[in-house]
């Protein structure tokens, strides 16, 4: 394990390889499998991409891992993706994977390709922060399973990501804020903001984070990246330290749809150590991508749509679902019935409560150590009253029923995927709830919490951008177990347009 963002010598890298193939040079001094391959942008290859290229033995595991951790050490003192960088792990891990082609032992799409996983998921070679300061030398005795499932489907596991403190907004002084690659003063996401910088950047070819109110949506949005939140109780969340339990997900970041698909198919399933997983097997969905979209109902309420968000925005979502109605999806105009203002009071007093209860053991006993917006965030939720908790409880379960009733006549429903907060800063991000709220207010979560109550699954992707070229996703809410329709609609979209090829300048 090696805690640090330095990779190892050039010298122990050519002894890991060990594979004596003559080919192309690469920039560590090594000799390659490669021949007459081009390696200029590899790093914003799509996953399924370059897993070809490893399993047609075009390009090593070993070499492509390297690769990568040499990017990660030149560019992420910049915009600090990781919290951890676990370079000689990986490339064991490398070297074990060509052992295992060259032998023909494939374990699938995943097999010798350079991932990430979002540093509240266990791994018992490497700390597991949340980042909270006093879990920064914290070394889990076992894996979440969700890594033990990447791991045994041949993935590299690069690192940890850099997350908000305990999964929720602000950022501990300990820990750097990510940046994002596209504008540096431009806000990242939360919570997943490492997952969605370092997929955007090229820093890994995909990356699982983690949703409790838009976490994984957010940083896909902010970054334009894919991100698919999946129905509760579809991924495990064995080994993840919570948020809150009954509305915590875990789900993939990638850079197309085609590679979330493959991700997802990996972590889903049923785990018996998960109280909350669903006894059902794990899906195809990359298999499933290229059964079309026709006839896909589409709900569309363009009020809904336009309520403080930026028509820039707006405009790129409704030019998004005028493509899929040409591709073939129908659309259904219908209206919203719920009030969006009631939503957060129900999301944070089931919230709060239950990251009270997660974080017992250490709060209050040890409230000095965490940041200002995480010790406000835990004070309200021991404040919120039993009453109150089971009031805002029945009520996540009446909307819950209310919203499905949507899917009787619709398949999914677009939304923007929240908004960017103007003028938010690092010290607003390390500071307190009070002044922290009006920016959470202005990343309109009414947008991505429904998803969350409702336990349902939800994709954003890129579909436009600013005039300043920055980003323009949407959202594509879908009822309970409807992966595979929310991906099929991306796919379609992405092979019919460009918007998914752009990346940040770096």
């Amino acid at each position: 394990m090696n805690n640090s963002k330095n990779s190892i010598s050039r010298r122990e890298m050519c002894s890991l390889i060990g594979l004596g193939i003559v080919g192309l040079t690469l920039p560590f001094g090594c000799r390659s499998s490669a021949k007459n391959f081009n390696l200029a942008n590899i790093h914003f290859k799509n996953l399924y991409e370059v897993a070809d290229l490893i399993k047609n033995n075009t390009i090593s595991s070993v070499e492509l891992t390297q690769l990568m951790l040499d990017r990660i050490e030149s560019i992420d003192k910049r915009l600090h993706s990781y919290i951890t960088i676990m370079s000689e792990y990986s490339l064991k891990r490398a070297k074990m994977a060509d052992e295992q082609l060259l032998k023909g032992n494939y374990h699938g799409p995943l097999h010798g390709v350079p991932i990430a996983v979002k540093d509240l998921i266990f791994t018992k070679n490497a700390p597991t922060t949340g980042g909270l300061s006093f879990y920064k030398d914290f070394v889990p005795e076992y894996n979440a399973t969700v890594f033990e499932k990447l791991e045994n489907a041949g993935a590299i596991i690069l690192g940890k990501l850099n997350l908000t403190e305990g999964a929720m907004a602000g950022y501990h002084s300990d820990f750097e804020i990510p940046i994002n690659p596209w504008e540096e003063q431009h806000w990242a996401g939360a919570s997943s903001s490492g997952s969605g910088v370092a997929t955007a950047a090229g820093l890994c070819f995909g990356s699982l984070g983690t949703d409790t109110g838009g976490s994984i949506r957010f940083p896909s949005m902010a970054n334009g990246v894919v991100g698919l939140k999946p129905t509760f109780g579809r991924v495990s969340k064995y080994g993840v330290l919570p948020l809150s339990d009954s509305l915590d997900h875990v789900g993939p970041l990638t850079r197309c749809v085609k590679d979330t698909a493959i991700m997802f198919d990996v972590i889903s399933g049923y785990d018996e150590k998960d109280p909350n997983s669903i006894n059902k097997p794990a899906s195809n969905l990359n298999a499933e991508l290229t059964k079309g979209i026709n006839g896909l109902r589409i709900g569309l309420d363009e009020s809904y749509i336009a309520d403080g968000v930026d028509k820039e925005i707006v405009d790129s979502i409704l030019n998004a679902v005028d493509k899929l109605e040409e591709l073939g999806a129908e659309i259904v105009r219908f209206k919203i019935p719920w009030d969006k203002n009631a939503l957060g009071g129900i999301w944070f007093n089931v919230c709060t409560p239950e990251a009270a209860v997660a974080h017992k053991i250490n709060y209050p006993s040890k409230e000095n150590l965490y940041g200002p917006y995480f010790r406000d965030f835990l004070a309200y939720g021991k404040s919120v009253s039993k009453k109150d908790y089971e009031d805002a409880k029945l009520a996540k379960e009446t909307f819950k029923e209310e919203f499905l009733k949507i899917f009787k006549n619709v398949d999914v429903i677009v939304a923007p995927a929240g908004t960017l907060p103007e003028g938010i800063t690092h010290e607003i991000q390390r500071g307190g709830m009070e002044a922290f709220n009006p920016y959470v207010a202005a990343a309109n979560m009414h947008f991505t919490i429904p998803a969350n109550l409702s336990g349902t699954p939800a994709i954003t992707f890129q579909c436009g951008k600013s005039n300043e070229g920055y980003p323009h996703s949407l959202q594509l809410m879908g009822a309970p177990f409807s992966e595979s329709i929310l991906c099929r609609l991306g796919y379609e979209f992405e092979q019919a347009t460009e918007w998914h090829k752009r990346h940040p300048a770096i």
